[in-house]
């Protein structure tokens, strides 16, 4: 009972306040806010260099060679339009950067059904790697295209990200299912794999049932599993490999904490899950010197024998050691004391090794003594994106949310209950 009054007056603070500062228990200091802008400012430069500059398509990685990833390039639609609001960027510059992808996504990227395969050259958009048509990094490349839309209304940007939106055949990736199939390939059609559990997916999910052209029925928001498991006091609706970044993805855009799931609020389960998460690393920080109260954060990334979708409990709670950055400060907006701390320490004891020209590398481990000299792009992504909503009066949520499918999708599948007490 307890418990559930407690949730409730968050509940109350959460919808009085106008930013996250307004309602949180922990302000940062000048000297962490300058800290915090200056690992966003430079995690934006991320895609300023690693985008094709005749195509606008952003590489999965710094890593030489590397691939463009149609996720990474959505993050970079949406970096620019923050870059160009904050005066990162001239105006110019993003609109042009912006004005380039999108021509590009829209004319010459190959797709399927609208779906952009997962991974594709960055000079000509075809398909590389026998990479499938995916749903997800679908919608995210949407996602980041919507978001740029609302900074530049009544342009060609925006005209061309809804004409982007609008070719998405949502409904045909059902296949006649009640989930969302993760993708499709010429040699092997759809894969044997769905979006029917909790994941990163309720951006997809608002994204394909809000959506004006081919949609999906908003009964499939019902239909994938939520399941639920306690660690050390954290009660969470939880993915099963446990990484932080699928509590981060879908909230980088979309602002839960008025949303109602039935009884489940999924901005306090992301919270949770991060808390639990970090308590699980602390567990073994005898056995793993990398691990402690402000260095924490497991989620998939590199490490030293590649890359691995490391994770916490709940989950599968795989972990050797390795620590991503990332993880803890995309979460600022669910921990900001903690991600905060850790953003501190990272920079003042591993600036060396783990800080560059681009922000914080992509991960660490002290026991091996591995040091990742890689950026990824969807993890600079997070990053920028939760800094910005942190820091910048919640700027991405207040025009995602204004977007007419995203309302529609808050309407059709009736999560606009605001938190009430309990009748207990």
């Amino acid at each position: 009972m307890f418990k559930r009054f407690i949730i409730f007056l968050t509940g109350i603070l959460l919808l009085s306040g106008n930013s996250l500062f307004s309602f949180a228990s922990f302000e940062p200091t000048q000297e962490d806010a300058l800290l915090l802008n200056k690992i966003e400012q430079d995690t934006l430069q991320y895609f300023i260099r690693f985008s094709d500059k005749k195509t606008g398509l952003t590489r999965d990685s710094s890593r030489a060679g590397s691939p463009s990833s149609i996720a990474a390039t959505g993050f970079a639609l949406a970096g620019y339009a923050i870059g160009g609001s904050r005066g990162w960027m001239s105006p110019e510059l993003a609109y042009s950067r912006l004005l380039t992808t999108l021509q590009m996504l829209k004319n010459k990227t190959a797709h399927k059904e609208g779906f952009f395969y997962h991974f594709v050259d960055a000079q000509t958009g075809k398909r590389i790697w026998a990479s499938e048509a995916s749903s997800m990094d679908t919608a995210l490349v949407v996602a980041g295209a919507l978001l740029a839309a609302k900074y530049y209304p009544g342009t060609e940007v925006e005209k061309l990200a809804y004409e982007i939106y609008a070719r998405v055949n949502w409904k045909w990736m059902l296949n006649g299912s009640d989930f969302v199939c993760m993708g499709w390939t010429p040699e092997a059609k759809f894969l044997p794999y769905y979006w029917d559990c909790y994941s990163e997916l309720m951006v997809l999910q608002a994204l394909a049932i809000g959506a004006p052209h081919h949609p999906i029925p908003p009964a499939a928001w019902k239909k994938w599993l939520r399941p639920t498991e306690e660690y050390h006091g954290h009660k969470v609706v939880y993915a099963s490999t446990g990484s932080l970044f699928t509590y981060q993805f879908s909230h980088a855009y979309i602002d839960f904490r008025k949303l109602m799931d039935k009884n489940i609020n999924f901005f306090e389960n992301s919270k949770e899950a991060t808390l639990a998460n970090r308590d699980y690393s602390l567990s073994f920080s005898e056995k793993y010197k990398g691990y402690s109260e402000n260095s924490w954060g497991l989620s998939a990334s590199l490490g030293p024998g590649g890359y691995k979708a490391y994770g916490g409990k709940p989950g599968t709670g795989t972990h050797d050691g390795t620590i991503a950055p990332y993880a803890a400060l995309s979460s600022i907006v669910f921990t900001p004391e903690q991600s905060t701390k850790a953003a501190r320490f990272f920079y003042e004891n591993y600036q060396k090794n783990l800080y560059g020209n681009f922000g914080f590398k992509d991960a660490f481990n002290l026991d091996k003594d591995w040091w990742s000299d890689e950026y990824l792009g969807i993890d600079q992504g997070i990053t920028l994106l939760m800094l910005e909503n942190y820091l910048n009066e919640e700027a991405v949520w207040k025009k995602f949310m204004e977007l007419a499918p995203v309302q529609r999708w808050i309407e059709l599948t009736g999560l606009d209950k605001k938190l009430q007490p309990s009748k207990d």
